[in-house]
């Protein structure tokens, strides 16, 4: 099957978040399934031309935005696994510094540069003669990828056996824009009803790629269910996800078991494995000296790695950190973002600094150092999506500490006895409730034969990529399917829609 992935991020090319970590991944899994699999991502400024062998070829775009055509560039390069990439460039839209901010904030033609990167993904198919079976779009910065080839087919015979589908990483970011952008994005205003195109009159190209794609996933089965049962998860696409339920599957991320492996880790100051659990405690202490606190081999040291949010629990921790240290534990934090609480994390260090440590550089040597290290890796999220850190952790005989929510409730079991679970999870969303599930998690540590069990069956935890692209494969299939029945209703119905005037601007 040939599958083009349609995403604005992927390792190692460019990243902001864990979007960027499945686009790297999941193409070379179905890749090793013997797919056809390339990648089209839009040439950013960041992105280091020379060190990723990108290569601009002869072929050339031209799309309508608004009353205009834009021309971009093509370019291509090939992924360490072989996976093939085209860059869609364009100085105007992508030769700045960040991927869609600055430090001011989004910026504001965000809408027109995701309508060019959308409609010049169609057309880079076409220049390059790759007639793709799948279409992969990925949140949404590609929603409108999925609309276009639905109103397009109608009229192209290139697209006349490719389907869509579109998955949500995180329906907290919908890209919602004024309703004016619909003539800018030069889709008709028949479109732009409550069933279809609007959203609260705006444009949301999230809801674009909810309404249009031929099948939709996200990223884990639990949080499938709960973006269709309240708005509070939904985020007001619940009626939309409630409507196509029939359409929505939930695929856990996999992990990179290559890159993600302690036994072949060269950030470590020691490999270790499953079997051989000694390594951890070298590792441990380094990482306790590297960060200059007491090296104690027997005092609980817990880590988080995550953007600095609300939504990651942070001021939880930050609320049950004293009453933690006051228990004997040393807890270390690495993540960026929100300022405020960057400074409270930093009063904390300074309020205890032989047992609190807070680091806001991007160090992913030192990530590593605190997957290997650390006693307990936390992760209260009060919702999320998939999440990769909980995973990582208990490769790394980290021992989880989770809210029962989104992914993290489909991978950690929870510990209900000596020689059970792989994880602690406290299911009420409060400060008290995160404390209590660790005071559990250090009732058992203090056992170190039982605690030592508990990390050998995290890390045989399996979260490999392999049973989820077959997964997606599937999906792949059927959306396949769902295509050729809409096409065959789109036969039907042309003549009259020629009649109401619904032809792509």
């Amino acid at each position: 099957m040939k599958i083009l992935f349609a995403a604005s991020e992927c390792v190692p090319f460019c990243k902001t978040g864990g979007l960027a970590d499945v686009i790297g991944a999941l193409p070379k899994a179905l890749r090793k399934k013997r797919h056809d699999v390339r990648v089209i991502l839009p040439k950013y400024k960041s992105i280091r031309v020379h060190e990723y062998g990108l290569k601009e070829i002869r072929e050339h775009v031209r799309v309508p935005v608004g009353p205009r055509m834009e021309a971009g560039g093509l370019w291509t390069a090939k992924t360490e696994s072989g996976v093939p990439v085209i860059f869609i460039s364009h100085e105007g839209y992508f030769g700045r510094p960040g991927l869609y901010c600055s430090a001011e904030g989004d910026y504001a033609d965000n809408p027109e540069r995701f309508i060019f990167f959308s409609r010049a993904v169609l057309e880079a198919c076409k220049a390059i003669d790759f007639r793709p079976d799948v279409i992969h779009g990925h949140d949404w910065q590609t929603g409108l990828v999925c609309a276009y080839l639905r109103l397009q087919k109608q009229a192209d015979a290139f697209f006349q056996r490719t389907a869509s589908v579109f998955t949500i990483h995180n329906i907290a970011f919908q890209g919602v824009f004024p309703k004016e952008t619909m003539d800018l994005a030069g889709f008709p205003w028949s479109e732009f009803t409550q069933d279809k195109l609007e959203f609260y009159d705006h444009l949301s190209f999230l809801k674009t790629g909810l309404t249009y794609a031929d099948a939709l996933t996200t990223v884990s089965p639990t949080y499938a269910r709960q973006i269709q049962s309240s708005a509070e998860f939904g985020r007001g696409m619940e009626g939309t996800l409630r409507a196509r339920a029939k359409d929505l599957m939930g695929i856990l991320n996999g992990l990179d078991l290559d890159e993600w492996d302690p036994a072949h880790d060269p950030f470590l100051a020691k490999p270790f494995d499953a079997g051989t659990l000694a390594g951890r405690k070298d590792c441990k202490a380094a990482l306790q000296h590297m960060l200059k606190l007491p090296v104690a081999p027997r005092t609980p040291l817990a880590g988080l790695v995550a953007r600095l949010d609300v939504q990651k629990g942070i001021d939880w921790v930050a609320e049950c950190a004293p009453g933690l240290i006051a228990d004997g534990m040393q807890i270390v934090v690495l993540g960026q973002g929100d300022e405020a609480l960057r400074r409270r994390l930093e009063r904390l260090e300074r309020q205890f600094p032989q047992a609190f440590r807070m680091r806001s550089d991007f160090n992913e040597p030192l990530a590593h150092h605190i997957y290997g290290g650390s006693d307990l890796f936390l992760m209260p999220s009060r919702f999320e999506p998939c999440g990769l850190g909980q995973m990582i952790a208990m490769r790394y005989g980290s021992v989880p500490v989770v809210m029962h929510t989104g992914g993290l409730a489909d991978t950690v079991i929870p510990v209900s006895g000596q020689d059970t679970g792989t994880g602690f999870v406290f299911y009420d969303p409060a400060a008290p409730s995160l404390l209590a599930a660790i005071r559990q998690a250090l009732r058992l540590y203090a056992d170190a034969p039982a605690w030592e069990r508990l990390q050998a069956r995290a890390m045989r935890a399996r979260f490999s990529w392999e049973e989820s692209a077959g997964q997606y494969a599937e999906v792949y299939r059927r959306a396949c399917l769902a295509g050729r029945q809409a096409q065959g209703r789109g036969r039907l119905s042309r003549s009259s829609a020629k009649k109401r005037g619904s032809s792509l601007a």
